[in-house]
């Protein structure tokens, strides 16, 4: 198993870029299924999670061509639909959680799918229900292989899908996508209500439309789609990963650090940077690029009644539940305290025990709170040898690490290296001591 070795103190400089949008690309390459033509991909994430999508696209059929860094063309002209019914195929869905937004293509494209429980961070329940409900709504049977351990989703006697109004139970991502993706292809019109708005979506709708789809309520919780018989092929450029803008803006601060983020796409970070604002981090926007100064204190606002600052997950355009894990440990040495409120998944926070024993003062309320009270800087965070849990709680520990004193170890680096894009590298080059064992 992997490991990183970090010597914790040194100051960063410089400029760095963010990678494309993990979550992004795990929904617009799977829209490559819904058409036999190219699709063409740029700005694509090379981290873990996005290369097991595309080795299981490849396992059902894809043609895959890689033209340089980023830069792919995906053609789904001539798939292998025995191999869908697979246990090969169940089995590698369920060691992915991308592979949930497979199900929505493939149902449109061949009337079937499986849909196993998928695989992913392990952060405490992440139900499906909003997926499969909404692709029943659409006209799928759904039935349970126990051989396979897995649900199968099934249109009849070759009907196709048939749109309809659907009020989802929850504003899920990734449910809002594969839904849309497979009400393209269904007969009239589909109306999602309190669907997603992230911009993820946002983009997956404008591949769509650039495919041939139709559909309005861009950026709303309202999309309608008026489905059509085929889509053809498109180009589709993928954001900056806004999850990185805001671990890079953390770094800086924990490291009293002044770095500059190129090319974020300002426009599309919501409130991130008015988050990062509140626990007294300032932010220059210069263009489409954030400069983070250095500051010798950060202090944490309250509210106007004088109350303790609540920081809280929300849907779009809310703060993104991915960024909670980064913000609890800048608090750790910002000036005053903060109640973090992880309302999604009940077991994102219990990563803190490993801040805890690195000196830093936070009280876990129950599995979804956590009190902070900052040190100020006025003591530094003791280096530890820790585990990663999660994607977003290794990024948090390893932004710890950066910032305390002596040799810190963090082992099964590969959850960080699903989500963010060799990262050893590129915050070395901006003045950081990290050792890939």
């Amino acid at each position: 198993m992997a490991s990183f070795s970090i010597e914790g103190g040194h100051p960063l400089s410089g400029s760095i870029i963010p990678q494309g949008a993990k979550n992004e690309a795990l929904e617009v390459i799977s829209a490559v299924l819904l058409t036999k033509e190219e699709v063409r991909m740029s700005n694509v994430p090379e981290i873990l999670d996005v290369k097991n999508l595309i080795g299981l696209l490849e396992g059902i059929g894809v043609k895959v061509t890689r033209l340089d860094r980023g830069e792919y063309i995906f053609k789904a002209d001539d798939l292998n639909e025995e191999y869908l019914d697979s246990r090969d195929f169940v089995k590698r869905c369920s060691m992915l959680r991308g592979s949930v937004m497979l199900a929505g293509p493939l149902l449109a494209r061949f009337g079937h799918v499986y849909f196993p429980k998928p695989g992913g961070d392990k952060i405490g329940r992440r139900r499906v229900d909003t997926h499969i409900l909404g692709l029943m709504n659409l006209g799928a049977e759904l039935s349970y292989d126990e051989t396979r351990k897995a649900y199968f989703l099934q249109l009849k006697d070759g009907r196709p899908l048939k749109g309809t109004y659907m009020l989802l139970d929850e504003a899920s991502v990734t449910g809002t996508a594969n839904i849309l993706m497979a009400a393209t292809l269904a007969e009239g019109q589909t109306t999602i209500y309190n669907a997603a708005c992230e911009p993820y979506i946002q983009q997956l709708t404008r591949l769509l439309r650039s495919m041939g789809a139709v559909i309005d309520g861009l950026g709303s919780n309202l999309l309608t789609v008026h489905g059509v018989k085929a889509l053809h092929g498109a180009s589709h450029i993928i954001l900056p990963d806004m999850i990185e803008v805001g671990s890079f803006i953390g770094m800086a601060a924990m490291n009293q650090s002044a770095i500059t983020i190129r090319n974020v796409s300002y426009d599309n970070l919501g409130i991130i940077p008015q988050a990062f604002r509140r626990l007294g981090v300032k932010l220059e926007q210069r263009g489409d690029d954030i400069y983070v100064p250095a500051q010798e204190t950060y202090q944490i606002e309250s509210f106007l009644d004088g109350s303790i600052m609540t920081m809280a997950d929300a849907p779009w355009p809310g703060l993104t539940p991915d960024l909670l894990s980064v913000i609890l440990v800048v608090a750790t040495q910002c000036k005053g305290s903060v109640l973090i409120h992880q309302k999604m998944f009940e077991s994102r926070l219990f990563f803190v025990d490993k801040l805890i024993d690195m000196g830093a003062q936070i009280i876990l309320c129950d599995p979804h709170r956590a009190v902070v009270i900052g040190h100020d800087h006025q003591f530094r965070l003791r280096a530890n040898n820790m585990l990663s849990p999660d994607i977003r709680a290794g990024i948090a520990l390893l932004i710890a690490a950066m910032s305390a004193k002596g040799t810190s170890v963090i082992g099964n680096i590969d959850q960080i290296d699903r989500g963010y894009e060799n990262i050893d590298q590129r915050l070395n080059a901006l003045g950081a001591s990290i050792t890939r064992v």
